[in-house]
């Protein structure tokens, strides 16, 4: 983004110090920009992934000067690098979703596979072999790719938006998907580990790790509780895209916490319109009364909303959006119980006529 000049804002009557003041300000605001840019991109390359391999020809020799395109089918995002010397390409900072991979090379046939999907923190290995032909000839591969990490020594399990939203969850939270994870559970409740700022936030251990040594990233950035090292409220399920697990060998660009990481992707908009709305309710009277219970279960539970998202320039800007509310109508079930004396049962009540007096004079 390019800025006026300062001198342009210099008007006519200004002293110098007000001069000095102004540049004082856009100094500040160039340094916030850049700051804030540097933060983006280390988000972008932590709550994303990347494609990289080699470009070969049908001998095995490196194809140096290829045309390397990724575009994603969701929103249209092109990226393009060109192999080395040596045949190696990377398309690193890939933003979740399914992707195209397009390699085209001088003397060689276009190559173009799809069914590539990027999830958070994948890194994929994707080797390309050329064959010898005209610009004009494509080899077309609609399998799809290996979702087999060999560059990351880390284990990893994704919980997708399907299972998001598909699987049951007592109160929508999904802090509770994290159990899903074979190493996963839930940690006692200590002084060190307790949920005390937030009621979604929960105490978990994951490869026997203790509960306050996972770190917690939301699209990238920081999201743990500084106090009690748990974490900060997840965004509810409709707006979530997916999340991930990884612990045992972590990378070095995760650091503060040793355990584990859960790194969370929310939805963003595509080309396309789409949106949902949701409610999830609780009603007594479609519930059988309890035995033991005077009346039916009285509890009035409703959670709604809505999530929309779509374009605000196709293949450039897009928006999304959320909201979902709790409304929730409880009626007391409280009963008062009253044990008769000895001599209430012989038909004497003038103790019982006391104490109702007594109680009238009282309040």
């Amino acid at each position: 983004m390019q800025l006026p000049s300062i001198s342009s804002y210099t008007y006519t009557g200004l002293t110098g110090k007000t001069r000095l003041t102004r540049k004082l300000a856009y100094l500040c605001l160039l340094f916030l920009i850049f700051s804030s840019g540097t933060k983006l991109l280390q988000a972008q390359a932590i709550g994303s992934g990347q494609i990289q391999g080699t470009i070969n020809d049908a001998n095995g020799s490196a194809v140096a000067g290829a045309t390397v395109e990724a575009a994603q089918q969701d929103s249209g995002l092109h990226r393009t690098v060109t192999s080395s010397s040596d045949g190696g390409y990377n398309l690193p900072d890939l933003p979740v979703g399914p992707y195209q991979l397009k390699v085209s090379g001088t003397g060689f046939s276009s190559y173009q596979q799809s069914g590539i999907v990027i999830e958070v923190g994948n890194n994929l290995r994707i080797d390309v072999k050329l064959q010898v032909g005209g610009v004009t000839q494509t080899v077309q591969v609609d399998a799809a790719a290996s979702m087999v990490q060999t560059e990351d020594q880390s284990i990893s399990q994704v919980i997708d938006r399907q299972r998001t939203i598909d699987l049951p969850l007592n109160g929508r939270q999904a802090t509770q998907l994290i159990l899903l994870t074979g190493a996963a559970t839930t940690a006692p409740n200590g002084d060190l580990v307790g949920t005390k700022n937030y009621p979604s936030s929960v105490a978990l251990s994951v490869a026997g790790g203790q509960a306050t040594n996972i770190n917690y990233l939301m699209d990238g950035t920081d999201n743990n509780d500084a106090f009690t090292n748990v974490n900060l409220p997840f965004p509810f399920p409709d707006a979530l895209q997916e999340f991930s697990v990884q612990t045992s060998g972590l990378s070095a660009q995760y650091g503060l916490h040793p355990g584990a990481v859960v790194n969370i992707v929310t939805r963003s908009g595509t080309n396309g319109f789409h949106g949902t709305v949701f409610n999830f309710f609780r009603n007594g009277d479609m519930n059988a009364r309890n035995y033991f219970s005077v009346k039916q279960d009285s509890l009035k539970r409703n959670q709604f909303g809505g999530v929309i998202g779509g374009p605000i320039r196709r293949d450039k800007l897009f928006f999304f959006g959320g909201y979902q509310g709790t409304r929730t109508r409880p009626e007391t079930n409280a009963t008062t119980s009253f044990i008769p004396t000895q001599a209430m049962l012989n038909g004497d009540f003038s103790t019982y006529r006391i104490l109702q007096l007594s109680l009238k004079i009282d309040f």
